[in-house]
């Protein structure tokens, strides 16, 4: 059974859904002059939500949410990352926490979700350089300052562990050039530093809110009863997911990952007093994005060349199982055992319950879901209608194992799937949906400048409407 205060939600970013890139003072972030891959539209458009907020918190309403997890653009406040600050993008912020608050729902706010000002990216070359850590604790600042009575669960930091753990080539839009292990490890160990001071500042600052990482967090499991597969998913848990948590929680890093590092002759530049900081970070809670578990076989050593992945089509699934080949530790498999879904899609529906389960053995922190779902073209038919039954079986079986982890000491306070509206994916555009709202455009940017973006409410909408309603008990 769900908590009867249960956080129901859905979940969004600025730069996938805002648009008004060049709107009211924003500076450009690097998503802004990133290449785009062939037939994609870009994020300047997005869905506007910049200027159609208030009829989508009123949608977000209407299907009863009791939160709603989104992020804030940072070249919105500051449009060169630091120094003057934009009050237009400050009161835009205001206006839609208020608009929240005005239906009763709680904003989850991340404070950086992969949209690095442009500004800094060339000033400081992005999150290699320690500056950056100042330079992020002084935005939290500014954020826990203008927003200390409206917010009251802060998100450090988006799926940071997959800006390492898939970045040999970066798949953000700072860089298309190679990075190594160092490099990568390096900017991780900045990031960790920068959120802990961010946590401590927070905790000073605002002691009525929470604040917590939000990694893309699974559980690896090992593609056989083989003894060294098994070994394998355990350090690949290592690698991929607890290396960041242990160090915001605990103050350190697991040992093998230590192992690792020495294996692949990755060298962390660590100053006097990093882990000190580390130990002062402690998270409330843990955000977690979980689409589904990982498995892993055992991967003997050899030295890795990344070099054909530069310019490679990231939408393919070869490009992203490259890039979880970790040699030494494990690699990517197949599984047989996932569910196959209505249109043939394998999922795992079992992937919340098990990571959640895990995470609060290891933490003992209460967890909340920041984005789960499933992205795929949706057909907007002549009538209005959009009927995405295939997003609806996903949804709900994973709610159904969702509960049972709950029941077995799990102990999740929320769920925000991805998304609450239709807005622009990472690497596939707007074609690619993932919102119980549809968003009318195509990936023709020229066209988006003046479309009307019209809302139309999915045949999930209705559905997830019935969930929040009865707090789970009506899935079908």
């Amino acid at each position: 059974m769900f908590p009867n205060d249960f956080l129901w939600g859905a979940s969004s970013s600025s730069a996938q859904i805002e648009g008004g890139y060049d709107s009211d003072g924003r500076g450009l972030s690097i998503w802004d002059v990133k290449k785009l891959n062939p037939g994609t539209c870009s994020f300047h458009y997005a869905s506007d939500f910049y200027h159609h907020f208030k009829e989508d918190i009123a949608l977000m309403a209407e299907m009863g949410f009791k939160a709603y997890r989104m992020s804030i653009s940072w070249s919105r406040i500051l449009p060169d990352g630091e120094g003057e600050i934009n009050q237009r993008g400050i009161d835009f912020y205001r206006d839609v926490f208020h608009e929240c608050h005005k239906y009763g729902i709680e904003p989850i706010v991340t404070i950086f979700h992969f949209d690095l000002p442009l500004a800094l990216q060339q000033k400081y070359g992005g999150w290699n350089n320690r500056q950056m850590i100042d330079t992020y604790v002084n935005y939290c600042q500014i954020l826990f300052k203008e927003y200390k009575d409206d917010v009251h669960y802060w998100l450090t930091y988006n799926e940071q562990n997959m800006l390492i753990f898939f970045g040999a080539v970066d798949m953000i839009g700072g860089t298309n050039q190679l990075q190594t292990g160092t490099d990568l490890y390096n900017q991780a160990h900045i990031q960790l530093i920068a959120q802990a001071k961010a946590m401590k500042l927070c905790h000073e600052m605002c002691p009525n809110a929470k604040i917590g990482p939000a990694p893309n967090i699974t559980t690896s499991y090992p593609k056989t009863c083989s003894p060294m597969d098994y070994i394998a998913s355990l350090n690949m848990d290592d690698l991929r997911n607890n290396f960041y948590l242990d160090a915001l929680v605990f103050g350190t890093y697991p040992m093998s990952v230590w192992k690792y590092f020495k294996d692949n002759q990755i060298i962390l530049d660590i100053h006097d007093g990093d882990f000190e900081i580390l130990k002062e970070g402690h998270p409330d809670f843990i955000g977690f994005n979980c689409y589904g578990n990982d498995t892993t076989e055992y991967l003997e050593y050899y030295p890795l060349d990344m070099s054909d992945m530069v310019n490679a089509d990231n939408r393919e699934m070869s490009y992203l199982m490259k890039l979880m080949d970790k040699p030494g530790v494990g690699r990517a498999s197949q599984n047989e055992y996932l569910s196959k879904g209505e249109d043939g899609h394998a999922y795992d529906p079992y992937c919340i319950r098990v990571t959640a389960r895990r995470l609060t053995d290891r933490y003992h922190l209460p967890l909340i879901i920041t984005e789960n779902g499933y992205g795929r073209p949706d057909i907007l038919e002549e009538d209005g209608t959009i009927h995405d039954s295939y997003r609806i079986e996903h949804l709900r079986e994973t709610i159904r194992q969702m509960e049972i982890g709950i029941e077995e000491g799990a102990n999740i306070f929320g769920y925000c799937p991805w998304s609450a509206v239709d807005l622009v994916s990472t690497r596939e555009g707007i074609t690619k949906r993932y919102g119980f709202i549809y968003v009318d455009r195509d990936e023709d940017d020229e066209k988006a400048k003046t479309a009307s973006m019209k809302r139309y409410r999915k045949d999930s909408f209705y559905w997830y409407k019935k969930v929040i309603e009865s707090n789970g008990k009506e899935l079908d």
